[in-house]
C-alpha cells in the first residue's frame, strides 16, 4: 500500500481501514467507564499489534476527539432520531452513528456523503440485517 502524508504523520492504512479501527476502539466505550478508557486504548493497540505507529496515532487522535464530544453527539442523535434515543439503539449502531455524526458535524476533512456511505458500510459489516437502513435513515437527517 502506498503511503500518504497527513500533516507530519505518514498514514499507511486506507481511510476505510482507519475508520474501522476507530469504530472498534470507540465501541469499547459502551462496556467501560470513561476513566478506564486510557487503559482500554492501550489494550486495543496491544491486541491489534499490526497498526503502524503513525496509523495508531491517527486512530487515537480521532477517537479522543470523538469522546470529547460524546455528550453533544448523543444529544444530536437523540434530537434527530425520531422515535429513538441513544439508550434504545444497539451498541453497534450507536457507535457507528457517533463516528459518522462526529465526521459530519466536526471533521471538515470528511464530506457528509462519504461519512454516511462509510457508516452504512460499517453497519453492513458489523451490524444486524436492518442496521444499514437504520444508520442511513438517521444520518440522512444530518445531510
Amino acid at each position: 500500500m502506498r503511503t500518504r502524508e497527513k500533516g507530519a504523520v505518514t498514514i499507511t492504512m486506507s481511510r476505510r481501514e482507519l475508520r474501522e479501527q476507530i469504530f472498534k476502539l470507540l465501541f469499547r466505550v459502551e462496556f467501560n467507564a470513561m476513566e478506564d478508557m486510557p487503559e482500554q486504548e492501550r489494550f486495543f493497540f496491544e491486541e491489534e499489534g499490526a497498526a503502524r505507529e503513525d496509523d495508531a496515532a491517527y486512530v487515537s487522535d480521532k477517537y479522543n476527539k470523538i469522546t470529547e464530544k460524546l455528550a453533544q453527539i448523543d444529544a444530536l442523535l437523540d434530537e434527530k432520531a425520531e422515535g429513538w434515543n441513544t439508550g434504545r439503539m444497539s451498541k453497534v449502531d450507536l457507535t457507528i452513528l457517533r463516528l459518522a455524526v462526529y465526521e459530519i458535524m466536526y471533521d471538515e476533512s470528511v464530506p457528509t456523503g462519504v461519512a454516511i456511505n462509510e457508516a452504512v458500510e460499517l453497519a453492513k459489516k458489523f451490524g444486524q440485517d436492518a442496521s444499514s437502513g437504520f444508520v442511513n435513515g438517521v444520518l440522512a437527517k444530518f445531510a
